[in-house]
């Protein structure tokens, strides 16, 4: 009996130094937390999503910093009216600017297709060509529209951080939420404003890249490459305007449209509500 209650005493001992030691741990924590105003993994609130760099892709991608957004339940569905343009005829390389165009005017803002093409930054690098025809150096679309948007003469596109600043002079709450998974997309869709989102003339995986040099470095693109005004989506499909088209609405299927917008680097520009 004796062996018994001293087992008995030893083990209580050992729960009562555990207990002590849990409860100075807690309130350390605790202490930490009021003296700093910063809030532990133990203690911290529902998650916020920051707009940040992406990793890298094939489109040699950068991405301007942008304000947080909180990612909160997103609806099953959504879809937005917004103006659609064509950029045919006189724009066949302007899918970017024409996006642009649509966002604007969805915004209250009465800015033509032209008048946003002459504004567009613009990297004017002369193309040269390689041995085998192919282009070895030529401009970067993160810097501006490369080529001649009316096709006259050898015209490619423009990319997010070369549009940017464009929309962010007609919008000052522009953001750049490339890299950003698609919910914020569909968040952005939910509040009742279009993204201007970069996917491929057919919304496939291009089936072949190309490669050339820039002032700013290399860069892997498709020639297929496009821009289109992201209006809606549900639970199978997305829905775009699409100034190739001329059509608004377009339905596509979202794994696909995702895979596409996955493949041409995940890029999106959009803006927050005053």
């Amino acid at each position: 009996m004796t062996i018994i209650w001293q087992g008995l005493k030893v083990t209580l001992g050992l729960f009562l130094v555990a207990g002590l030691v849990f409860a100075s741990s807690v309130f350390a924590v605790l202490l930490y937390a009021k003296a700093t105003g910063k809030e532990t993994a133990l203690f911290a609130s529902s998650p916020t999503l920051f707009v940040a760099a992406p990793t890298t892709t094939p489109t040699n991608v950068t991405v301007a910093v942008a304000t947080p957004q909180v990612i909160h339940q997103v609806k099953k569905s959504a879809l937005i009216d917004a103006p659609v343009f064509a950029q045919l005829p006189e724009l066949p390389a302007g899918c970017e600017v024409t996006s642009l165009t649509m966002l604007l005017q969805f915004n209250g803002i009465n800015k033509t297709k032209m008048e946003l093409a002459e504004e567009m930054p613009k990297d004017t690098t002369p193309a040269s060509l390689n041995a085998d025809g192919s282009i070895g150096y030529w401009g970067n679309p993160n810097t501006g529209f490369v080529g001649d948007v009316t096709r006259k003469q050898r015209g490619f596109g423009i990319y997010h951080a070369g549009l940017f600043p464009l929309l962010k002079t007609y919008i000052p709450q522009a953001i750049d939420i490339t890299g950003e998974s698609f919910d914020l997309y569909e968040q952005q869709i939910a509040n009742g404003i279009p993204v201007i989102t970069w996917t491929t003339i057919d919304y496939n995986i291009p089936y072949k890249w190309v490669t050339w040099d820039t002032p700013i470095g290399p860069l892997q693109t498709s020639y297929s490459e496009h821009a289109v005004l992201l209006v809606g989506y549900d639970e199978n499909n997305v829905y775009l305007n699409d100034p190739l088209k001329g059509k608004k609405q377009v339905q596509v299927n979202k794994a696909q449209f995702i895979e596409s917008w996955a493949a041409m680097g995940k890029q999106g520009l959009t803006y927050l509500k005053k």
